[in-house]
């Protein structure tokens, strides 16, 4: 059994992770400043520290209360627009207070380190599916935080003898029976289409739809939340030696906007309106993984990511919890007055 602190972790891929290490008998503690997650999100069982992780103070408060094994560190921002816009809040958000974290944990004398990057480091790919070398050039201003964490990782590792796994990620969705997707906004292709399905939107936005693909929208590489969440336990196994390591976790095949579109059709059997739009800013074409080497090293699988699967997990999900979190959030809000 280890002893895992997850930043971010009452997030969504963060939450997974948590429920996944959870059942695999490891004991775990949050910590989320819950300005986008969600605390009905943190899985029974998990110890539960509502607080900034880049507050060093704070964060060596938690560090001292337990041993811990190993950090990993979901807690960012992450909306591709938005860090087009306003470019500092995420460096302060995502480099800045993630360095502020890294201290505090190597003040604490913790080691390993599990950091959930994103495939946006690799900006417009020259070639796909993308390798792991591939050179690094974000289109955005996120994946620029991204690769400027990764950078800071690896000189961590050379000097103070750290054990970094970084996984770049590749359209993480779907969901499990109790864990999905309540993002505010919502920004995200499955959800967005889920929530047009039922009638919560008038139609669905297709941004861009003159890219140089096939059918002239964005081509992106889907995975279930559930295997990013178990690369993630795999991690745990890498030996314990002085190294940064990157890894995709990808499938390897992408689907277009306009794809995914009918699927969803297929799969729920109704017709779900669209509208074409301008493009976003920072969205790169095709983002596609090569997954060889997280196979290889690993021996990772993808056992959910088939589009259907994916897709059927969330709409499940979806009719159960129609409100998302709202509803469970109000109930303990209640309960918590009582």
């Amino acid at each position: 059994m280890a002893r895992i602190l997850v930043t971010g972790g009452a997030g969504y891929v963060g939450s997974v992770c948590c429920l996944q290490l959870l059942e695999r008998g490891h004991q775990v503690t949050v910590v989320d400043d819950l300005s986008t997650g969600h605390a009905a999100a943190v899985p029974r069982g998990a110890v539960f520290h509502q607080l900034d992780s880049g507050d060093r103070a704070a964060m060596a408060t938690v560090l001292a209360a337990d041993h811990f094994d190993a950090v990993f560190h979901f807690a960012a921002k992450a909306l591709i627009p938005e860090s087009v816009a306003n470019p500092g809040l995420f460096f302060d958000s995502n480099v800045a207070s993630g360095i502020a974290l890294l201290e505090a944990i190597r003040a604490a004398g913790i080691r390993r380190f599990v950091f959930s990057s994103s495939a946006a480091v690799y900006g417009n790919p020259q070639a796909t599916p993308i390798e792991e070398d591939h050179p690094k050039a974000p289109v955005n201003a996120y994946g620029e935080t991204k690769l400027m964490l990764e950078r800071t990782l690896s000189w961590y590792a050379t000097a103070y003898g750290w054990t970094v796994v970084a996984f770049r990620y590749f359209n993480a969705c779907g969901a499990t029976a109790a864990i999905g997707e309540d993002h505010c906004p919502e920004t995200h292709i499955i959800p967005l289409l889920l929530e047009t399905a039922a009638g919560e939107r008038d139609f669905f936005e297709i941004y861009g739809h003159d890219y140089p693909t096939p059918d002239g929208t964005c081509l992106r590489d889907y995975v279930h939340v559930r295997d990013i969440a178990e690369a993630h336990l795999l991690a745990l196994q890498v030996q314990d030696r002085p190294g940064f390591s990157a890894y995709n976790i990808g499938t390897g095949t992408s689907y277009s906007v306009r794809q995914v579109c009918s699927v969803v059709e297929r799969q729920l059997d109704r017709k779900v309106p669209v509208k074409d739009s301008d493009r976003r800013p920072g969205d790169p074409a095709i983002l596609c993984a090569s997954p060889q080497r997280l196979t290889r090293d690993l021996g990772w699988r993808p056992r959910f990511s088939d589009l259907p699967t994916i897709v059927r997990s969330a709409w499940e999900w979806k009719q159960n919890y129609p409100r998302g979190y709202g509803a469970l959030e109000a109930e303990s809000s209640v309960l918590s007055r009582s």
